[in-house]
């Protein structure tokens, strides 16, 4: 059996240089990724009441051309399946959107549906937690 010689080689590290507007760009093109979180509840008000969120949901920053897409839902169907809600009962959903930009302090959730009947929610408030609570009945 014949023995392996190690050599110890130095580690060359490149030079590198970015220049000051390279690097500028670079860091205008990093964004933190963010999500704004809003719990729903929807109490049923009608015989045979029926809910759904179509992906056309988006939150619109005031003052801005902003819109957060929807990303995910939870406990709630998806366009085009209904979902019951009895006399009385609350039907509690989680909607996840991408972030909203750091200069907005209202925004607005639509469902934009071709239809009557979307939910709309109008001057909401932002927090620092970017996590609601709204009733939609």
């Amino acid at each position: 059996m014949t023995e392996i010689e190690f050599i110890d080689v130095p580690t060359v590290k490149p030079e590198i240089k970015i220049d000051k507007t390279t690097r500028h760009k670079l860091l205008y093109q990093v964004k933190e990724e963010a999500q704004v979180i809003v719990h729903c509840s929807y109490t049923g008000t009608i015989g045979n009441d029926k809910i759904r969120i179509w992906k056309s949901t988006f939150l619109y920053a005031k003052n801005s051309n902003h819109r957060s897409k929807l990303v995910h839902a939870e406990n709630i169907t998806m366009y085009p399946t209904w979902m019951n809600v009895d006399i009385g009962q609350t039907a509690n959903f989680t909607l996840i959107f991408t972030g909203l930009p750091k200069h907005c302090k209202q925004f607005d959730m639509i469902e934009n549906i071709p239809e009557p009947g979307g939910f709309v929610v109008k001057n909401i408030e932002r927090n620092n937690s970017d996590i609601y609570l709204i009733d939609l009945t």
